[in-house]
């Protein structure tokens, strides 16, 4: 019997997740973390992005974050996102709007741009994007 750990992912909103997993992979701001079992106790931000869990027949689950932190126990690990979504519930062509959105104001010369919020919800559309296409290239789904 493999060895699992307890996973919950919450937002402001809503529950994403909770339920026993035997691997989870989220996007840290020091680079990607994975998760084991009995892994050291950890606390980091996260950047937005993938938070993949294996579970225990070894289907994986994908969710968005668009930020936020995450608290590693021996046997318990926590997301505590900024915004939470489920891969399968991302919406693509609003991701791909959003991306261009903050592209035009960062290209804007005018200078009634916030530079840094521009920056921000560039990086959350990319990484929207990326996310989308790595659950569509596990499911072997052609864009």
């Amino acid at each position: 019997m493999a060895m699992t750990m307890h996973v919950d992912i919450v937002s402001a909103e809503e529950e994403i997740y909770s339920g026993v997993a035997t691997f989870l992979v989220a996007p840290a701001v020091a680079g990607e973390v994975g998760v084991a079992p009995r892994h050291t106790p950890l606390l980091s931000p996260l950047k937005a992005g993938e938070v993949k869990i294996t579970l225990q027949g070894g289907e994986e689950q994908s969710i968005f974050v668009s930020g936020g932190m995450l608290e590693i126990q021996p046997h318990v690990v926590t997301v505590l996102a900024d915004t939470a979504i489920r891969a399968k519930d991302l919406d693509e062509a609003a991701a791909i709007a959003a991306k261009e959105r903050a592209e035009d104001a960062l290209r804007d010369n005018a200078g009634e741009v916030d530079y840094a919020q521009a920056q921000l919800e560039l990086a959350e559309a990319v990484a929207q994007l990326h996310t989308i296409q790595n659950v569509k290239k596990r499911l072997g789904v052609s864009s």
